[in-house]
C-alpha cells in the first residue's frame, strides 16, 4: 500500500499554527488572570537564560569600566605627585624666604646709628682663590656706590668696597691678609689695628703690649680713627691671648663677628654729614655719579 502523505505538510501551514497560537495565547493573557502568573514562571525560568546571553557584554563593560577608572586613577596620581612635588618646592621657597626675611630685619635692625643712610646689596659671587676673601654683590656706580664704602652685615663689618662698575661691586672682606683696620676694645677703648690673615675664621691684633688690658672674648669695634668706618661698629671678638716670655708684645687672635661664609644680604654705609641726593664730590671718589634714589634710603 502507498502511504496517506507521500509530501512534508507545506511551511506556511507552520507560520499559520504559530500565528494562530499567538493570538490565542494573546487572548487568553488579556482575558484569564492565570496566565500572568504561567508567565511569571516562565519568566523564572527563563532568566538564567538570558542572563548566560548577556553575561559576554556585562563582562566586556565591566572590563571596559575597570580600565577607563584605572587609567583616570594612573593620571590623577601623576597630576598628585605633579602638585605634590610643585607644593614641596614652594614649601622649600617659602621656607628660604622665610629665613631670608628674618635675616633682613635683622639687617635693617643692625645699624646704631639712625643718621647714618644706607644701601641694601645682595651677594652675587665669592672669589675663587682661596687666599683671596672678596666677594661681589650686585650695587655699583648707578647705585651711588664708591670705593672705600663700609659694608657689613647683621651681626658686623664685612669689609669695604674695592672696586665699582656701573651695576656692581667688588668687596674686600675684613678677613683678607690685605686688609687692616683701627679698631678699639669695647670693654676698656684700647685702640689697635686689626689685621686678616686670609682665613674667615682667623684676625690678628697687631703690636699689643704683652701688659696691655685684653681678654679672651672681649669685642672689638671700629675706631673710626681712619675715616673710613664709621665708630663703634662689631668687627671680631679675641679667641686667643698668648703671652711670651721675654716678648714685647703678646700674640693676639680674633674672630669676625660679621657671618662672611653665610651672609647673603648686606648693608653699604654712606658718611651721615652728606647730602647724599645731592651726590656730592666726597664720596663719589672721582667718578661721575647720579644723584642717589630717594626710595633707596631709609
Amino acid at each position: 500500500m502507498k502511504p496517506l502523505f507521500t509530501h512534508a505538510p507545506v511551511p506556511g501551514y507552520r507560520m499559520l499554527l504559530c500565528a494562530v497560537l499567538a493570538l490565542t495565547l494573546m487572548f487568553a493573557e488579556h482575558q484569564l488572570s492565570r496566565v500572568e502568573a504561567l508567565r511569571a514562571q516562565l519568566s523564572t525560568v527563563v532568566a538564567p537564560v538570558q542572563w548566560l546571553v548577556s553575561l559576554p557584554s556585562d563582562v566586556l563593560s565591566w572590563g571596559s569600566l575597570a580600565m577607563s577608572d584605572q587609567r583616570a586613577l594612573v593620571d590623577e596620581n601623576r597630576q598628585l605627585r605633579q602638585q605634590l612635588l610643585t607644593l614641596s618646592h614652594r614649601v622649600q621657597r617659602m621656607a628660604s624666604l622665610t629665613a631670608e626675611n628674618v635675616r633682613l630685619r635683622e639687617l635693617l635692625n643692625a645699624t646704631q646709628r639712625d643718621d647714618i643712610p644706607f644701601l641694601t646689596a645682595e651677594l652675587l659671587s665669592l672669589d675663587s682663590d682661596p687666599f683671596t676673601q672678596q666677594m661681589v654683590v650686585d650695587r655699583g656706580r648707578r647705585d651711588g656706590v664708591y670705593v672705600g664704602q663700609p659694608v657689613m652685615d647683621a651681626s658686623g663689618l664685612v669689609g669695604q668696597v674695592t672696586s665699582v662698575s656701573a651695576y656692581t661691586s667688588r668687596v674686600l672682606m675684613v678677613a683678607d691678609a690685605n686688609h687692616a683696620m683701627p679698631v678699639q676694645v669695647n670693654r676698656n677703648g684700647l685702640r689697635f689695628i686689626i689685621q686678616g690673615t686670609g682665613r674667615f675664621d682667623a684676625m690678628r691684633v697687631l703690636h699689643v703690649p704683652d701688659t696691655a688690658d685684653i681678654r679672651e672674648g672681649d669685642l672689638m669695634v671700629s675706631s673710626g680713627l681712619a675715616g673710613r668706618f664709621p665708630v663703634g661698629y662689631p668687627v671680631a671678638r679675641v679667641s686667643e691671648v698668648a703671652h711670651d716670655p721675654g716678648e714685647p708684645f703678646a700674640t693676639v687672635m680674633a674672630t669676625p663677628v660679621a657671618k662672611l661664609q653665610r651672609a647673603r644680604h648686606f648693608l653699604l654705609l654712606f658718611p651721615p654729614d652728606v647730602d647724599v641726593a645731592a651726590g656730592d664730590s666726597l664720596w663719589t671718589d672721582d667718578f661721575d655719579l647720579d644723584p642717589l634714589p630717594k626710595e633707596l634710603m631709609r
